[in-house]
């Protein structure tokens, strides 16, 4: 297996979905403080390629990094994990 098969995945939830084929997706994780030893909730937010414009604000996704697509569009959206009601 070389480097470049190797591709990030991340689970996220999308907060805006209003450009045509492309979504803002949220991704919280946990760091532990290095003096406090307590847990803080980080936020980043990444743009992601959605083809069919499928994906709807409140959906849970997996987005899997990619070649660039834009300026800021770098991953890509491989399926909808939960949908919103």
């Amino acid at each position: 297996m070389t480097d470049k098969s190797i591709k990030h995945e991340l689970v996220g939830t999308i907060t805006s979905d209003k450009m045509n084929k492309t979504v803002v997706v949220t991704v919280e994780r946990l760091e532990k403080h290095p003096v406090f030893q307590k847990y803080i909730r980080r936020r980043t937010k990444f743009k992601a390629h959605d083809e069919k414009n499928a994906c709807r604000q409140g959906d849970k996704v997996l987005i899997r990094e990619c070649r660039p697509l834009s300026k800021d569009k770098c991953w890509r959206v491989v399926n909808i994990l939960e949908r919103q009601e």
